[in-house]
């Protein structure tokens, strides 16, 4: 499940193949399931209890390109849709609409460049895919503007980890998946896969206002910092790291989590002997930002899978991570009652 859903395409606002999966993936095992008027899926899998409403989201859309325009050698330009890094994105594979038509980004090679080119980042409006057409009329019949580019990157096994370029947040959709497969809770489980979170949690403020849940818990994939380049390690705050366990989010730039499901979270996994972390303070953000602000505010905390090279051709993460997220959240969802919540 995990790796078509990463081998798929799902740049924010084109989200429809990776809602497809998600769709099938959860017939027969929801009570009821709907697409909202954005394109989140909203699905309810009824509960044994009195009915209280808890909400789990996770986003579907990944960051990538959206093609803005044909130059007359038949060359491709675009915009950056989420966050990337431009210094990352000269030579790489792409696949470009719904066709998954190959084409690469392309710019003046090293050794044709002088010495102050060469030191220089090269802006994204300065590169072009390239479709190994010839024209701009052959190039319009294979594209059109709007259509969306992904990294060309298979999802892969590497030892005990697992590489792919959408596991932020494929990783989420497939833990929420396997929660809906799991159950019945002691509540109604609403599960929200969400659009357009990579620019600006979009489908999570409609899902949370849709759901009016007693809490939420969000799924995600967060920055690891514990990276190989020992400069990156002295320069920049300790956020998560592999290995380590679950990521609990304390706060964000978006949201603070609410102490009580903090708290909730802590004692689920250390009664579970599941390993765990804090995801310390700092940038960034989860659906959990727009969700926890709906109507008269919603108790959210925001639970991660630690990943290097995140918004890259290819992020990494330990698979054990994934498994403990998995089973922390089962056990969560198992045991939640609405004691919980009682100051």
């Amino acid at each position: 499940m995990l790796r078509e859903l990463c081998n798929a395409s799902g740049v924010s606002g084109d989200e429809g193949a990776v809602r497809q999966i998600i769709l099938d993936a959860l017939r027969g095992h929801v009570d009821a399931v709907r697409v909202d008027v954005l394109g989140n899926v909203l699905a309810v899998k009824k509960g044994t209890g009195r009915g209280e409403r808890v909400l789990v989201a996770a986003h579907m859309d990944e960051v990538g390109f959206m093609v803005s325009g044909h130059d007359s050698d038949g060359s491709l330009r675009f915009e950056i849709v989420g966050g990337i890094d431009e210094r990352l994105m000269i030579g790489k594979a792409v696949l470009i609409g719904s066709q998954r038509l190959p084409g690469v980004i392309g710019a003046a090679p090293v050794h044709l460049l002088n010495s102050d080119r060469r030191n220089a980042v090269v802006k994204a409006t300065q590169l072009r895919i390239d479709v190994g057409v010839e024209s701009q009329e052959a190039a319009k019949k294979l594209v059109k503007a709007g259509d969306r580019g992904v990294f060309a990157t298979d999802f892969a096994a590497l030892g005990p980890s697992l590489l792919g370029k959408a596991l932020d947040d494929r990783l989420g959709c497939t833990t929420l998946i396997e929660l809906l497969r799991g159950g019945p809770y002691g509540f109604d489980l609403h599960a929200a896969f969400t659009v357009q979170e990579e620019v600006g949690l979009r489908g999570a403020k409609v899902a949370g206002y849709a759901v009016d849940p007693v809490c939420a818990f969000v799924l995600d994939c967060t920055p690891a910092y514990d990276l190989p380049d020992s400069n990156a390690r002295e320069n920049t705050q300790y956020n998560t790291r592999l290995g380590a366990g679950p990521a609990i989010y304390v706060f964000d730039q978006r949201t603070i989590s609410d102490e009580r499901l903090i708290n909730y979270l802590k004692q689920i996994a250390e009664d579970a002997g599941i390993p765990y972390q804090l995801r310390q303070p700092g940038r960034g953000g989860t659906d959990a930002g727009a969700i926890h602000l709906s109507r008269e505010g919603v108790p959210s905390v925001s639970v991660s899978v630690p990943g290097r090279y995140l918004h890259s051709p290819a992020a990494v993460v330990r698979a054990e991570d994934w498994r403990n997220t998995v089973r922390l959240m089962k056990r969560a969802l198992e045991n939640w009652t609405p004691k919980v919540l009682r100051r």
